[in-house]
């Protein structure tokens, strides 16, 4: 039962405000208890609120006694076996009250058990009275993967039995294997609106699913984890991570990114934070700048950004120019409103909702096509650039502040329901390069979820101008030096950019713990991104696991205005860090001479169609003398059996080893042959079962094929499609009929 029920059960509800300590009972842990075998009547009892009296501590003169309420005493036998104790949404189970006041239960004279346990909704621990760690802490949205160890430890058959508590550790909660971890199938069920934390609070560039996050965050790692997102963007990885019970460390090189989530993860008292924007607005509504004359005034007395400097595609040269001088002069008087609030955490959720009204009030912003005004696109977002709208949309400050408010408000009521405030201390939320993670300890992060920066595709720093601007965050020179893109203000080489993301990645494996996964997110036509990806963490110690397709749900306005160059949806690559015999290779001879060795071996297999150990061993001896690492390789390994069974196939009969079906081309062929190889395959197979695909089907599947050999700069799959095939009417693909195909053509 506990399976089915907590399989299709949503946690989001968890965050309503009428989502209290007795929802909690009813809708999560009275299931729990009948799943674990429990009843309301009979021999495995659920005695709900079981009274009993303290023996030491009475009141008043007549030592009137204090009564003890456990919420549930689990009997198995007619003999209380357990206590449990719920506890609202919002509260830790591992807060010290809460735990002294169940310890007092279970260690109650008419009680006597060993163990006792709290549950919020989306939390269990479960504490041995002689220990002071949790013997079993679990997140329920992951329940079903822990579920047998949960039930080996609380359902009445382990205290009939008599088994005892202390076999159960926290490292224990389940037979969770980070090794035979699987890839994820591609998530349909996107929920992209229903987190009032990420949805509506404040624009970004780039946003994941933060549903397809979480998956992720559960399938690679436990409860406890420390999760990395050294690209961190607005936050949505360190965010889920904390949400699902994980430490999180984020870390991006824009100071906007770095400002989001502190502001936006940060308590404040609900209260007070609607108290002071009552009172920002009684003051705007007074003395906000609407004639001329008051503007002008507005403009000599209230800061704003002066004679900044957009980029050089921009449609003006300065932030000032994107602004009428109302626009500019009211932002600037509510500004100066804000930065006069005392407390810290407070101000910087105000900046937030201030921020976020830079998005719409501008000169770039204009209104959708049969929308209403405030529904529509700022250019910064729509075309990566500050372009000014033909028609812009002036919309009212005051109205759209409080929309920011509402939205800010849902945000900070639902993290406060869904993450204990004892639980903010978990997160690392750092400014800096991903190119040097010099802060994380090497070998401590147990998961990694990236979406790093694609070439051309984002200039961040650039495009982030006008809100660091207006937020007083500093962009230093070295920022720009280290931050990972092509182009941008310092008009980086693709080749420069590549070092950057190589960098990154060695950095990332650096500090992830062996036998632990990266998960990377792909969203680039360019094969050559995916071949330095795929490349650079093979070649310093990770194993390719697969690429899976990922919608990310609507069609963009960039997907439609650049139909070949902008991906509707993204693969994410999985990686995972292993001690194999390929990774043991490189560290004892280094990965020039490792890369040497596979690829000499591939050499020898691929021209005979497979090659015996013999063979090969005689292609090394010829290799090694030719580049003088003999000594090394044959002191180090004089057995190649081992490197071999890992990397290649073997056919008994023929006594031969082969390169894997899967991995059947490598950097000895040419690319150019690869691609159109596999562009005919699949276009033949879609042609046979009558499908039509479309560019961004036969991407997301072809791309992940092309894994080994390097692409030339110039090289796109769309040119060889475009050799091979003929686009339809509809914008599908199909083989073209003008002549007959070859392969080798």
């Amino acid at each position: 039962m506990a399976i089915d029920y907590f399989d299709t059960f949503d946690f989001s509800c968890l965050a309503s405000q009428d989502f209290k300590e007795d929802s909690v009972r009813e809708v999560i842990i009275v299931p729990l208890l009948h799943s674990l075998g429990y009843a309301d009547v009979g021999l495995n009892m659920i005695l709900r609120s079981k009274t009993v009296s303290h023996p030491f501590v009475h009141i008043g003169s007549q030592k009137r006694p204090v009564n003890l309420i456990p919420d549930y005493t689990l009997s198995v036998g007619n003999k209380p076996a357990w206590v449990l104790d719920a506890k609202a949404p919002s509260e830790s189970v591992q807060n010290s009250a809460h735990l002294e006041q169940v310890y007092s239960y279970a260690i109650h004279p008419d009680i006597r058990v060993k163990l006792f346990a709290l549950c919020n909704g989306k939390e269990l621990s479960v504490y041995q009275i002689d220990r002071q760690e949790p013997l079993l802490y679990v997140h329920l949205s992951e329940i079903n993967r822990h579920w047998q160890t949960v039930y080996d430890a609380l359902s009445p058959q382990a205290f009939k039995v008599e088994q005892a508590a202390e076999q159960y550790r926290p490292q224990q909660i389940s037979n969770f294997n980070y090794a035979t971890r699987k890839p994820l199938t591609e998530i349909t069920d996107l929920k992209k609106q229903s987190a009032k934390r990420h949805y509506g609070v404040h624009p970004y560039f780039t946003k994941q699913v933060w549903n397809v996050v979480q998956e992720y965050i559960k399938n690679f790692s436990k409860p406890g984890d420390l999760v990395l997102d050294p690209y961190g963007g607005s936050g949505i990885t360190a965010i889920e991570a904390l949400v699902l019970g994980r430490k999180a460390i984020h870390i991006d090189i824009n100071p906007l990114s770095i400002f989001l989530t502190q502001s936006l993860i940060a308590p404040v008292d609900l209260s007070e934070f609607s108290t002071t924007y009552r009172t920002i607005i009684k003051q705007f509504e007074q003395h906000a700048p609407r004639a001329e004359h008051e503007i002008e005034q507005a403009l000599n007395t209230y800061p704003y950004p002066k004679m900044v400097k957009l980029p050089s595609n921009s449609d003006v040269d300065t932030i000032e120019q994107l602004f009428t001088s109302q626009q500019l002069a009211q932002l600037a008087y509510l500004k100066s409103l804000i930065v006069e609030i005392q407390d810290n955490e407070l101000r910087n959720t105000f900046l937030l909702m201030f921020s976020g009204l830079l998005n719409k009030i501008n000169l770039t912003y204009h209104a959708s096509k049969g929308r209403s005004e405030g529904r529509g696109d700022s250019g910064v977002f729509r075309y990566y650039r500050y372009r000014l709208a033909p028609e812009p949309a002036i919309l009212d400050i005051l109205q759209y502040f409080e929309s920011r408010f509402k939205k800010v408000l849902a945000a900070k009521k639902e993290l406060a329901a869904i993450i204990p405030s004892s639980h903010f201390h978990d997160i690392q939320i750092l400014k800096g390069s991903a190119t040097d993670l010099h802060a994380i300890e090497t070998e401590s992060v147990d998961y990694i979820y990236t979406d790093p920066p694609y070439g051309k595709k984002i200039q961040y720093l650039d495009l982030s101008i006008l809100w660091n601007a207006w937020l007083d965050l500093p962009v230093t020179p070295e920022d720009y030096d280290v931050e990972a893109i092509e182009g941008g203000k310092l008009e980086k080489s693709k080749e420069a950019y590549s070092q950057l993301l190589a960098q990154s990645i060695e950095e990332m494996y650096r500090t992830l713990k062996f036998d632990r996964w990266m998960s990377f997110v792909f969203a680039h036509k360019d094969p050559s991104y995916w071949h330095l990806i795929v490349e650079t963490a093979e070649q310093v110690g990770f194993e390719y696991m697969g690429a899976v397709k990922q919608s990310n749900g609507k069609e963009t306005f960039k997907k439609r205005q650049n139909p070949f160059t902008v991906l509707s949806g993204q693969l994410i690559i999985n990686f995972r860090k292993v001690k194999t015999p390929q990774v043991l290779l490189k560290l004892d001879l280094g990965k020039g001479i490792a890369n040497v060795v596979i690829e000499a071996i591939e050499g020898i297999i691929a021209r005979k169609q497979g090659a015996t150990l013999e063979e090969i061993h005689h292609e090394l001896i010829l290799k090694g003398l030719e580049l003088g690492f003999l000594d090394a390789l044959s002191k180090e390994y004089r057995d190649l059996t081992p490197l071999l069974n890992s990397h290649f196939t073997f056919d008994a009969e023929t006594q031969t080893f082969h390169i894997p079906q899967s991995t059947s081309f490598r950097t000895c062929i040419d690319v150019r042959l690869r691609i159109r190889y596999f562009l005919l395959s699949y276009l033949r197979r879609q042609q046979k079962e009558k499908h039509t695909p479309t560019f961004d089907e036969i991407i997301l599947h072809i791309m992940p094929l092309l894994k080994n050999g390097v692409t030339p700069e110039e090289q796109t799959i769309l040119g060889v499609l475009e050799d091979i095939a003929e686009r339809t009417s509809q914008g599908k693909w199909r083989l073209s009929n003008v002549k007959q195909i070859s392969l080798f053509e």
